[in-house]
């Protein structure tokens, strides 16, 4: 769980994708860019560690459609989605479908950048639920139930192995 997170950036238009980009990485933020839907479903998986900042107006496939294919992949996965045409009803009908949040063109860098801080904080969450739940699946009972990973307490959980056991009133 120490790998940073990533924004992948789906825009065709070449300077806005770099605008962007730019944004992002002046702030620290790791990104990764491509100008098309089918290039950035290549990258994204069930646990993809990051967010995905998509314009809606796309070639051979618009943002809302992509929208809803990654989100069936993974339900939780934010979706940032931007453009230059929308209007209300199509800002509420991305939320209504699952989007993270929606930005209309033109937009301040230090919006992008605050938006998708939100967005990375969410992810980074979600992902630590899910870790710590396959860690507990894995454990048996004692282990579930005492948390710790100190000297200390791998010595109770090895006392309470041990006296399990055995015929002995605890």
């Amino acid at each position: 769980m120490n790998e940073a997170l990533k924004v992948l950036i789906i825009e065709d238009d070449p300077d806005v994708r770099l605008g962007c980009e730019q944004a992002l990485q002046l702030e620290g933020i790791q990104t990764e860019s491509v100008d098309s839907a089918e290039e950035a479903r290549q990258r994204i998986g069930k646990d993809f560690r990051g967010v995905i900042v998509s314009d809606i107006r796309l070639p051979r496939m618009d943002g809302m459609t992509f929208l809803r294919e990654v989100l069936a992949i993974d339900r939780e996965l934010p979706v940032v989605l931007i453009t230059g045409y929308g209007d209300r009803s199509m800002a509420v009908q991305a939320m209504k479908d699952g989007a993270h949040d929606f930005i209309q063109k033109p937009f301040s860098s230090e919006y992008l950048v605050e938006v998708v801080r939100r967005a990375l904080e969410k992810r980074k969450l979600i992902l630590e639920v899910r870790d710590l739940r396959k860690r507990l699946e894995g454990r048996n009972q004692v282990e579930a139930r005492l948390i710790g990973n100190d000297a200390g307490m791998e010595r109770v959980r090895s006392l309470i192995a041990g006296l399990a056991d055995s015929a002995a009133d605890v």
